[in-house]
């Protein structure tokens, strides 16, 4: 009975310990405010012409823009992607947040596309950065870009198992401006 009676003590005093240990958030924030800085480049709005392969082999071309920006003060970076067809209408939207996480020192890239969700390893590179979408037994999608003179280029390509590369996207697009996108905008005090 008593220790029954001791039980919820120990778990409060347990619980109280773990977050007496807890990392600063300040801290935190601030270095994920800083590890962002690595992809800073990307920050904007970019338009420009991309090209995706179809299952039947044939390719497809489109605008492509993209709007991307910081948030929370500046530790996760923001991201959607909107692909046009010549009629204006929106043949492709993406939206994705890149984060990292100061106890694993790795980037992730959640990504909303498609009506498919995931999270993949982000990897920032010295002129931009990579990331890849595993699909199984089917292989790998890579996707690599490099930011240069207001021009982001992003490839990707499927790899298959036995490590044959087929290129199944591009885009080539131009920083057409500052965006002030996701931070604008929030609901104010009154």
């Amino acid at each position: 009975m008593r220790l029954l009676a001791s039980l919820p003590v120990a778990v409060l005093a347990l619980a109280g310990h773990a977050l007496a240990q807890r990392p600063d958030p300040a801290a935190l924030i601030a270095s994920q405010t800083e590890a962002m800085r690595a992809i800073a480049p990307m920050d904007g709005q970019w338009r420009g012409e991309a090209m995706v392969s179809e299952a039947d082999g044939s390719r497809l071309a489109f605008t492509q823009t993209e709007r991307i920006g910081p948030f929370l003060g500046g530790s996760v970076k923001v991201i959607e992607g909107r692909g046009y067809n010549d009629a204006g209408g929106v043949r492709f939207n993406a939206f994705g947040i890149v984060s990292y996480d100061p106890a694993t020192r790795a980037y992730t890239l959640h990504s909303h596309a498609q009506g498919y969700v995931g999270d993949f390893a982000f990897v920032p590179t010295a002129d931009g950065y990579r990331w890849e979408m595993p699909l199984g037994p089917a292989g790998t999608i890579r996707y690599v870009a490099t930011i240069k003179d207001g021009e982001l280029h992003e490839v990707g390509d499927r790899i298959a198992p036995g490590g044959a590369s087929l290129r199944i996207f591009e885009m080539r697009l131009k920083r057409i401006g500052d965006s002030d996108w996701p931070a604008a905008g929030a609901v104010g005090l009154k």
